[in-house]
């Protein structure tokens, strides 16, 4: 089960959250924006200092999973920088299909919205309610 999920655009800012459960905490606003700053900081950093295939022949050494007692975090980055992280049920081993989905649909329903502004928060209702059907379809 997916409890809640982040979209971060390559600049680090935080253009989409939602909770999909009542199992987490609702962040506050400035608590939402701090943890895609923080987490883009360490992505950041992760990549530059993984010495796995050095060259560029990888297009995301950063962070893919973080492992708690509670919960399991997933991130996967798009090849345009922007960063779909999922937290869910440690039961969950890989979420990367879902994300790519999701990421399917941020292309469908924000990039292809004409009034959309990249780097600028979500607001489509479209997107909304793809996601929802997408989260809950796992």
């Amino acid at each position: 089960m997916i409890h809640s999920v982040f979209i971060i655009n390559r600049s680090g800012g935080l253009i989409y959250n939602k909770n999909y459960t009542q199992q987490v905490a609702q962040l506050s606003s400035n608590e939402a924006l701090i943890f895609a700053g923080t987490f883009h900081g360490i992505h950041a950093l992760a990549s530059r200092i993984s010495p796995a295939l050095k060259g560029g022949a990888s297009s995301d050494l950063g962070i893919q999973t973080i492992d708690t007692k509670g919960f399991r975090l997933h991130c996967f980055q798009t090849p345009t920088g922007i960063k779909f992280i999922a937290v869910a049920d440690l039961m969950h081993a890989s979420l990367v299909d879902v994300l790519r989905k999701a990421y399917q649909l941020y292309c469908d329903y924000a990039l292809k919205n004409p009034f959309y502004n990249l780097e600028m928060p979500i607001r489509s209702d479209m997107f909304d309610t793809m996601f929802t059907q997408l989260v809950h379809g796992i």
